[in-house]
This record gives structure tokens, C-alpha cells and sequence, in this order.
């Protein structure tokens, strides 16, 4: 797998003042990490976006700062977007050891067919996004392929225990958790709230009509 690189600069700008960052092309970016000191740093927006397709939240990226000849370890730990444009806000980097183990959350990706699909009446509820995991950086996963084959009647389920991993890999969720499950349509329940809302209807068409001899005798 290609090593992703991602140069930034130190930051000078701090505060409401990065918004004219921004309207440059830049996105303000923080470092931190255990044991060292945080850094405020900047990098191209196009650069930074290219590098958050490639990485995600889970592949280590090597950070190249201005003046220091070794790049940095890190992931990305957070970032925000302004919700309604889009637009890239920040974004957080976090320092790796790749002698410590860093606690991160992966992506599960549902894999396979259920034979329970097959029927119209089934469901598949993916109840659990992603998975908390504790490893050494260079065991982290991309994601958590998650073989919903097994799957063949409603009720049943695939819980966190269920999910295997490398053994290096530890699982910090819940394992009763859910992660995925097939469940019955609720079809009589659709059929009922029709049904009421068809009385409702015919009650109110009918109303105007017992009311109509009062109406003329007040005119009267």
C-alpha cells in the first residue's frame, strides 16, 4: 500500500482570523498527540481533501512539516465541514507511537447476501457504523468486513463477539451489541395506520352532512 504524504506549514493565524485562511484556499490544521507539544499548523485545501479520500480516519499519513527533515506519524482524528456548503473548516491530526497502541474507531462494512432477503417481508437493520478498536498503528484496519451470509431468518443476529480480528486487535465495544440483524417488515402496522386514517376520512366527510339542518335553521 502506497504511503500517503501530506505537507503543512506552521500557523500564524489563530482564532475568528482563519476564516480569511479559508477564503485563500487554506485550511487551518492542529497536531497533537502523547508526549509532545501541540502544533498549529496550515496546509493547501485540495492538497488536504486528496489526502482525507486516501486516509480516512484509519491509514497512518506522513506529515511533512516546513523545516523538520523527518515527517510525523499521524491519523486523522477529527475534522468539520461547514454543513450546509461543505467546505472544509479544520482538521485534527493525531501524533502516532508506533510502539503504543492507539484506541480508534473503524468502519464496518457489511459483506455477502442474507438468504432472509430473499423474502420481501425481511429487513436487514445495520444497527452498529463502526467498531472501537485498540492496536498498534501499523495493525490498524481500514474497516471491519462483517459476512451477513449467515443470516437466513428473522431474529436472528451478528453481535460484536461474533466479528474475528486479528489477534493483536482488540475490541473495546460492548460484545452483546448489536452490529447487524433481520427483522419482519412492519407491514400490518402500515396496513392499520391506512385503515385508520381511511375512517378518519369517511368520518370527516359525513360530518358536513349531519350538520347541514342546523346550518339552515340558523339562516332561518
Amino acid at each position: 500500500m502506497d504511503n500517503i504524504e501530506l505537507k503543512v506549514i506552521n500557523r500564524e493565524i489563530l482564532g475568528k482570523k482563519v476564516k480569511h485562511l479559508r477564503r485563500q484556499g487554506i485550511t487551518p490544521v492542529h497536531l497533537f498527540g502523547h508526549g509532545i507539544e501541540s502544533l498549529a499548523l496550515q496546509c493547501d485545501t485540495g492538497e488536504i481533501e486528496r489526502v482525507l479520500g486516501q486516509a480516512g480516519q484509519t491509514r497512518l499519513i506522513n506529515l511533512k512539516l516546513d523545516k523538520e527533515k523527518k515527517p510525523r506519524t499521524v491519523v486523522v482524528r477529527e475534522f468539520d465541514r461547514d454543513w450546509r456548503k461543505g467546505e472544509l473548516l479544520h482538521v485534527d491530526f493525531y501524533q502516532v507511537k508506533m510502539e503504543e497502541e492507539i484506541k480508534l474507531d473503524v468502519p464496518i462494512v457489511l459483506v455477502g447476501e442474507a438468504p432472509a432477503l430473499k423474502s420481501k417481508a425481511h429487513m436487514l437493520e445495520h444497527e452498529l457504523a463502526t467498531l472501537t478498536v485498540e492496536c498498534l498503528p501499523a495493525k490498524i484496519p481500514a474497516s471491519v468486513e462483517v459476512d451477513i451470509g449467515l443470516l437466513t431468518e428473522p431474529e436472528q443476529t451478528i453481535r460484536v463477539k461474533d466479528v474475528t480480528l486479528d489477534k493483536d486487535i482488540t475490541v473495546l465495544n460492548d460484545p452483546e451489541l448489536v452490529v447487524a440483524k433481520i427483522s419482519l417488515r412492519p407491514v400490518e402496522k402500515i396496513e392499520e395506520e391506512v385503515e385508520e386514517i381511511i375512517e378518519v376520512a369517511e368520518e370527516a366527510v359525513e360530518t358536513p352532512e349531519e350538520a347541514a339542518p342546523g346550518e339552515e335553521a340558523e339562516e332561518t
